[in-house]
C-alpha cells in the first residue's frame, strides 16, 4: 500500500515538472516572436513597444494613437483628448476621433461643439440654421428667434402745455411703456415707447410762483445774459492805442484847422461889437 502511494506521488511530481517546462518554453517562444515588447512599461501602459509606445493599457484607461510627424505613438490616458470620444470594450477602451466638422463630441453621432463655420443644432453641425431658427455667432449655435416685448401702457399724464398745468385751455397728455425683452437679430422690432394726444381743460389761473420748467429756464437764460453784459469792461477809461506817425500828423492838421476857424469866428464877433 505504501509503495503504491509513493509511486503515485512521483508520477504527479513528474507531470507538474513537465507542465512547468512547457510553459517556460512557450514564454521563450513568445519573447522570440515579439522582440519589441517591453516588460517595464510606463505611463499607464500594460504592454508597450520601444518603437510604437503603448500597445495596451491598464484597466479603465483609454488607448489613443498620437501622431508625431510621420509616426504614430500609442498613449494611455484617463480620459480622451478634445476632438475624440471614448468607447469601452471588454478587452480595450479606445478613443475615436470625432467627425471632420465637429470640434468635440459625445459619440460619433452627437457633436457638442462645432468647428468654425458650422452651427450646432441637436448634436449636428450645419452650414445654415433650419427655418424658424437663427444663428448665434457668439455661441455658434442655432437658437430660437426672440421678438421684442413691451410692458403695459402707463396711465395718461395730466394735461400740460409748456411744462405747466395751468394758464391754458388746450394742451397734450402723454403715456409711456418700457421694453421688457429686446429682440434678436431676426426678431420683430420694438414698438414706440411713448404716445401723446391732445386734450382740452378748463382754463385756470396759475397761482403766484407756479411756473413751468420752460418758463423758469427762459428767465434763467435772460438773467445770465444780463449778467454777461454787465461783465463786459468799459473801454472809455482805457488808454488809446498807439498811433502811427501819419495818424498823429493828420490829427495835428485837423486841430490846427479847427483853431483857425475858431480864430476867424472870434475876429468877426469883435468887429461887429465895434460897429
Amino acid at each position: 500500500m505504501h509503495l503504491r502511494l509513493i509511486s503515485w506521488f512521483f508520477i504527479i511530481l513528474n507531470f507538474m515538472e513537465y507542465i512547468g517546462s512547457q510553459n517556460a518554453s512557450r514564454g521563450r517562444r513568445q519573447r522570440r516572436m515579439h522582440p519589441n515588447v517591453s516588460q517595464g512599461c510606463q505611463g499607464g501602459c500594460a504592454t508597450c513597444s520601444d518603437y510604437n509606445g503603448c500597445l495596451s493599457c491598464k484597466p479603465r484607461l483609454f488607448f489613443v494613437l498620437e501622431r508625431i510627424g510621420m509616426k504614430q505613438i500609442g498613449v494611455c490616458l484617463s480620459s480622451c483628448p478634445s476632438g475624440y470620444y471614448g468607447t469601452r470594450y471588454p478587452d480595450i477602451n479606445k478613443c475615436t476621433k470625432c467627425k471632420a466638422d465637429c470640434d468635440t463630441c459625445f459619440n460619433k453621432n452627437f457633436c457638442t461643439k462645432c468647428k468654425n463655420g458650422f452651427y450646432l443644432h441637436l448634436g449636428k453641425c450645419l452650414d445654415n440654421c433650419p427655418e424658424g431658427l437663427e444663428a448665434n455667432n457668439h455661441t455658434m449655435e442655432c437658437v430660437s428667434i426672440v421678438h421684442c416685448e413691451a410692458s403695459e401702457w402707463s396711465p395718461w399724464s395730466p394735461c400740460m402745455k409748456k411744462g405747466k398745468t395751468c394758464g391754458f385751455k388746450r394742451g397734450t397728455e402723454t403715456r409711456v411703456r418700457e421694453i421688457t425683452q429686446h429682440p434678436s437679430a431676426k426678431g420683430n422690432l420694438c414698438p414706440p415707447t411713448s404716445e401723446t394726444k391732445k386734450c382740452t381743460v378748463q382754463r385756470k389761473k396759475c397761482q403766484k410762483g407756479e411756473r413751468g420748467k420752460k418758463e423758469r429756464e427762459r428767465k434763467r437764460k435772460k438773467l445770465n445774459k444780463e449778467e454777461s453784459k454787465d461783465a463786459i469792461p468799459d473801454n472809455k477809461g482805457l488808454e488809446p492805442s498807439r498811433e502811427t506817425p501819419e495818424q498823429r500828423e493828420n490829427k495835428d492838421k485837423q486841430q490846427q484847422k479847427k483853431r483857425r476857424v475858431q480864430d476867424k469866428q472870434q475876429k468877426s464877433v469883435s468887429v461887429s461889437t465895434v460897429h
